[in-house]
């Protein structure tokens, strides 16, 4: 068993402002306690994902945990520590996950961007054998979100999609599991020009370039549309008469509905098949990986809204 720190890096914030004003590195964070049913991960890696910039700048203030906050939600790492009541864990396992169970609603005050992380083991999985710590961590949020929607709209095999966004963390899973998991009849995704061959890459039949086309003067409609950058009121001008339109983000337009995702390991176990059969890949900005010290410049990427796929800090730890 691995001797276990009673201090840890991480980055922590004490009030909300830009993270480049608040977000501090710091040395001597207490190592989070663990409870009965959680596991104590060292984390190998995180993904950053735009949630955790709108939480440090308070935009979630209602529903937020307690001061101060490391922020992050994705992990990839190798459990230390096992609770009382933890059932299949155990330590030396490689895992991944979502930390955070209701990713709006109370998140825990001590996120993945430190060396350590306490997590239920309900929320994780075993990490994917063919995966890097790297490519794990950039799955959960993003493959968890694409599959909640696609399921929350009842897709099924046979049925057509349009992915707005689909270069994006969450786009890029909703592409790949719409056809490689889902059977897809038919995929058209948008993003702009330089990232239209990753589109294709990924699965899809039609790659749109928004910058050229609006996506709802296509002939063809939908059975759903799957809306990643909150155009919510166009998306549904291009779904079938009793088409779904799912949105993760913005205003919503009847019969549009919204969702938060809910963490869950079970649907990360249920993916890995498709994860270790390389139908289902890890999407991560030619960019998008920044070592633990960088994680300021990792976040103003994902700021710029420019991002392909996922950024990713790695490594988290330094050999002392």
């Amino acid at each position: 068993m691995e001797n276990v720190p009673c201090t840890m890096k991480a980055w922590i914030y004490g009030q909300h402002g830009k993270p480049e004003d608040v977000l501090k590195l710091k040395s001597d964070v207490v190592v989070p306690e663990l409870k009965e049913d959680q596991v104590l991960v060292k984390v190998m890696a995180s993904g950053l994902n735009p949630v955790d910039n709108k939480r440090m700048l308070g935009i979630f203030v209602q529903a937020e945990c307690p001061f101060p906050t490391v922020p992050g939600y994705d992990v990839a790492g190798v459990v230390v520590k096992v609770g009382s009541q933890v059932k299949n864990l155990k330590v030396g396992d490689e895992v991944y996950g979502n930390i955070h169970e209701k990713a709006l609603d109370h998140p825990k005050q001590y996120g993945t961007l430190a060396e350590y992380t306490a997590v239920e083991e309900r929320l994780l999985a075993p990490k994917p054998k063919n995966l890097s710590f790297t490519e794990a961590a950039s799955l959960p949020v993003a493959i968890g979100t694409a599959y909640e929607g696609l399921q929350r709209c009842e897709f099924t095999a046979g049925q057509s999609i349009l992915v707005l966004g689909g270069a994006g963390g969450v786009g890029s899973m909703v592409i790949q599991l719409a056809k490689h998991v889902f059977g897809a009849s038919r995929v058209v995704a948008t993003a702009s020009t330089g990232k239209l061959e990753l589109l294709r890459n990924l699965g899809a039949d039609l790659a749109v370039d928004y910058t050229k086309e609006n996506f709802e003067d296509l002939l063809e409609k939908f059975d759903v549309v799957y809306d990643c950058v909150g155009q919510c009121e166009r998306a549904v001008k291009a779904m079938k008469e009793g088409g779904k339109v799912v949105i993760v983000i913005g205003a919503v337009t009847v019969p549009a509905f919204v969702f938060i995702v809910t963490s869950n390991g079970a649907d990360l176990e249920k993916l890995n098949p498709y994860l270790e059969r390389g139908k289902v890949k890890a999407v991560i900005d030619p960019n998008g990986i920044y070592p633990f010290s960088q994680t300021l410049e990792g976040l103003a990427y994902v700021d710029t809204g420019r991002v392909a796929g996922k950024v990713v800090i790695y490594p988290i730890q330094q050999d002392n």
